[in-house]
């Protein structure tokens, strides 16, 4: 028997590109473990499907360059489920390598995938305007 997930959890946090940019900054990355832990898990409370908060952030704290794909992957899963066109897939995670190092890549794989959620987010949380009656 095939259970199909759908997209009926409750919404995720619209966050601030260059809100999180600057804490990641400010932080020296460490802001990077919470981004983590919240996204995967706002995915997976959504979506039904995914790796979850915990499982998320252990999978970033052993081996990021894992995460570097799972997430833009999770994401894009999300989208077509919902059956819209993905913008970010699990390629997406290509922009971190091998420039992982350098910071433009890095800011350009975040800004891919947290506009992916900001989007997504957005477009759930818009209100459906009520018929009007006719008169």
């Amino acid at each position: 028997m095939s259970a199909v997930a759908s997209n009926t959890g409750p919404l995720g946090k619209r966050r601030g590109i260059g809100f999180a940019i600057l804490m990641f900054i400010i932080t020296l990355g460490f802001y990077s473990y919470y981004w983590v832990f919240k996204t995967q898990d706002e995915v997976k409370n959504h979506s039904g499907q995914g790796l979850g908060g915990v499982l998320g952030l252990v999978v970033w704290i052993l081996v990021s360059p894992v995460s570097a794909f799972v997430i833009p992957s999770e994401i894009g899963k999300m989208y077509a489920q919902d059956g819209q066109q993905p913008p970010v897939t699990g390629w997406t995670g290509l922009w971190l390598f091998p420039f992982g190092i350098l910071l433009v890549p890095a800011i350009v794989w975040f800004v891919k995938i947290q506009g992916a959620l900001n989007r997504y987010w957005d477009g759930k949380a818009a209100p459906i305007a009520a018929p009007v009656p006719s008169v």
